[in-house]
């Protein structure tokens, strides 16, 4: 295994916004395809030194040889993320998912099945950009693998230590799971942030187009990244995605308390 790719599990700082004491708050974070935690570390540290418990797990198949997601299914990733989900749920008064890409796709498919209190995504992968990407159940069977988008980031130090080689049978993998996550959009009653960069090389413009189509108007708020390309949580703006992502729980939990107050 590669030893900066190990899951994280992070606990929150006891003075921060989202600490709030006995009432435990904890986010269940997600990282992309081929991948890994190191591509969010910064972001989950972010979160911790606020106040939140912390879990970033790392996906089936991932952290060790692109061989292995050949012989993954999404099957297995939604289960990964849901078993981070429940074990929070077990333990922390409210719990939030956050991912990154396919992560963020993960994000949003856990959120429509487990009583989250929020969720936040960063250009997340519910559309394939390639055209032949969804002919990868046929393609697979021609060729075994192609050249990964890794490190698109403006920044050119940036490196979230993804596979060498993205074997065509993990992205049929990933179709099936931008699907189910597609169809459970309608499902999701918890506020949805998405970041979505202005230019993107990996990820469409038309997966964020899908997320406003599939969710209720008034659960989603849109935050463009001007200065980052896809791997954003490792480039130029990841410090706005800390600050407004922090922002954005802190809210959903004065508003919860609110109610709970006058409730």
């Amino acid at each position: 295994m590669d030893p900066q790719q190990r899951p994280l599990s992070l606990s929150g700082a006891p003075d921060g916004p989202l600490a709030r004491g006995r009432n435990r708050v904890g986010v269940a974070l997600f990282h992309g395809f081929t991948s890994g935690p190191v591509s969010v570390t910064p972001w989950a540290r972010a979160l911790a030194a606020a106040g939140a418990d912390v879990d970033v797990p790392l996906l089936p198949g991932h952290g060790t040889r692109w061989e292995d997601l050949e012989h993954v299914s999404a099957a297995q990733w939604r289960e990964a993320a849901r078993r981070t989900v429940d074990a929070l749920l077990s333990t922390h008064e409210r719990v939030f998912v956050a991912g990154l890409s396919m992560g963020g796709a993960l994000a949003l498919d856990a959120a429509a099945h487990r009583r989250v209190a929020g969720a936040v995504v960063v250009n997340p992968g519910l559309r394939f950009a390639s055209p032949a990407a969804p002919l990868a159940g046929w393609l697979k069977y021609i060729v075994r693998t192609v050249t990964p988008i890794a490190n698109d980031t403006m920044l050119p130090e940036a490196d979230e230590r993804a596979y060498p080689r993205t074997p065509v049978a993990g992205v049929q993998q990933v179709g099936r799971l931008q699907a189910e996550a597609r169809r459970g959009l309608p499902r999701i009653t918890a506020p949805v942030l998405a970041f979505r960069s202005t230019t993107d090389h990996v990820v469409p413009a038309s997966s964020i187009t899908t997320l406003a189509r599939g969710l209720a108007p008034e659960l989603l708020t849109l935050r463009p990244l001007h200065h980052s390309y896809h791997v954003a949580t490792l480039d130029t703006d990841a410090p706005i995605i800390h600050a407004e992502s922090i922002a954005f729980l802190t809210g959903l939990l004065n508003d919860s308390d609110l109610v709970g107050h006058h409730g």
